[in-house]
């Protein structure tokens, strides 16, 4: 659910008269005075969006170019001080790794032109051209990344694109295209490589160049997080310009479903998943592997530990048909490894004083009474006997989670359908008045007699003395 967001506007219809002063006639230099003035008193009421802030300096220097007497020095330097806070105010704010990538990656992830990334490059790191190279550009009209013609085109092209990548958006979502589907260089073959070389180095310590190699591929990571950030944002529709936080926690749960992958956490092989019988613990080879990849991206994506443990709990809680884990077949020695690498997440990883107490919640819940799941359970319900161990109060909830479940209907007997059908048909029996007589006394009201009267086999109408009291369905009250 998102999040409430303050914006200017009191209300939508605001917006839309904003956007029609902007691109309903290109010609009308007033209308484009109306929305200059619109966009600086709103943003003295609060901070615009980044959208809006750039096609309030884009409109403005569009004004200042229908000038007689404007100086060709000064809507340069204008034009290109529009451009480049337009690109870098949609680029920095996904620049979240620990490793920086390049703007044209990060544009090209939001749909910006590539073109509109190279002027704003030329306008920041290149001299501007001489008039004469200007002139000669805009009558040959050469595509010249510094030329003044191109960069008024680019200036109306970028209004284009805030018109479709915003104004109509926000203004009617309904009519938005569904996002496409977030394309993501695979993730497999980064932590296969990871995995060759962390394997050369835990039987050989001295092999720098593996080492320094294995840093080269925890960058790559890291800088395939940074991209499924951008993906889900743009995958969930959230444009660099609002004030929705990254989409962190998506890329993370890419990462930690392509760890829970065979061959990766897990060892393809059953004669490798040796357990230690000391502690609840994955193989200790394993552990050697992953552990280094597992504590490096937690020190800088401090949810890892919480989502690598819900998706071990979904998937183990999940029924054998699950769409969610239908590339993952079920084998409870692969599952007993998964409960092993959740509990030593939680052990190594998050040392939160209540996350035991959290996870045997969410494990109990998502078992539930464990009837309707048609796959073993044994792994899940090893994990909880290993969090309660220590753990007094947890070890009580846990004694109390798995008590015999009360008798079921299938385990019934033709002797107790018989009696219930007798106290039925002694209750269908009995007169009319008796019934309309009992539903006309009062609550709490009953006859002398004593505290209950039976009424039929198995039933009783409570007395007087009862310390039974009206209330609703499901709600206790107590005394």
């Amino acid at each position: 659910m998102r999040l409430p967001r303050r914006v200017p506007w009191a209300t939508i219809g605001e917006l839309d008269e904003l956007c029609a002063w902007i691109y309903a006639d290109q010609s009308d230099v007033d209308a484009k005075i109306n929305a200059i003035n619109r966009l600086t008193a709103w943003s003295n009421i609060t901070a615009l969006p980044h959208a809006l802030d750039a096609t309030l300096a884009l409109l403005c220097v569009l004004v200042q170019d229908l000038q007689p007497l404007s100086s060709y020095l000064s809507l340069r330097h204008s034009y290109a001080a529009a451009i480049i806070r337009l690109v870098n105010g949609l680029v920095d704010p996904l620049q979240q790794g620990l490793y920086a990538r390049s703007i044209a990656s990060i544009a090209n992830q939001l749909g910006l032109p590539a073109w509109l990334v190279e002027l704003r490059h030329a306008a920041t790191h290149e001299n501007l051209p001489s008039l004469e190279l200007l002139r000669q550009a805009a009558r040959e009209v050469v595509p010249c990344v510094n030329s003044l013609f191109l960069v008024a085109l680019t200036a109306k092209q970028s209004m284009a694109w805030l018109l479709h990548n915003y104004f109509l958006p926000t203004i009617n979502p309904s009519t938005t295209l569904a996002a496409p589907a977030p394309s993501l260089r695979p993730l497999a073959p980064l932590l296969k490589q990871y995995k060759t070389l962390s394997k050369l180095v835990t039987r050989d310590a001295t092999l720098k160049t593996q080492q320094l190699q294995i840093q080269t591929v925890l960058r790559d990571v890291e800088r395939w997080i940074a991209e499924a950030v951008v993906a889900a944002r743009v995958a969930t529709g959230v444009a660099a310009w609002t004030d929705e936080n990254p989409k962190e926690r998506w890329a993370l749960e890419r990462l930690c479903d392509a760890l829970l992958d065979k061959a990766a956490l897990v060892p393809l092989s059953k004669k490798k998943r040796i357990f230690p019988r000391d502690d609840f613990y994955p193989p200790p080879a394993a552990v050697a592997i992953w552990a280094p990849l597992l504590r490096q991206v937690s020190s800088v994506h401090l949810d890892l530990p919480f989502v690598l443990v819900n998706r071990i709990i979904a998937y183990l809680t999940a029924d054998v048909a699950s769409e969610e884990f239908v590339a993952i077949s079920p084998d409870i020695t692969y599952d007993a490894c998964l409960a092993r690498w959740a509990f030593w997440t939680l052990q190594t990883l998050s040392p939160g004083p209540d996350s035991k107490r959290d996870v045997l919640i969410a494990l109990a819940t998502g078992l539930g009474p464990a009837l309707s799941l048609s796959r073993d359970v044994s792994a899940a319900n090893s994990m909880m006997q290993a969090l309660c161990v220590g753990e007094p109060e947890l070890q009580r909830s846990f004694d109390l989670l798995v008590q015999p479940l009360p008798v079921r209907a299938s385990d019934w007997s033709p002797h107790d359908i018989s009696v219930m059908d007798e106290r039925l048909a002694a209750l269908l029996a009995l007169p009319e008045s008796s019934v309309e007589a009992v539903d006309a006394a009062p609550r709490g009201s009953g006859p002398d007699i004593g505290a209950t009267t039976e009424i039929a086999p198995g039933w009783r109408l409570l007395g007087s003395d009862s310390s039974w009291r009206a209330s609703p369905i499901g709600v206790h009250v107590a005394g």
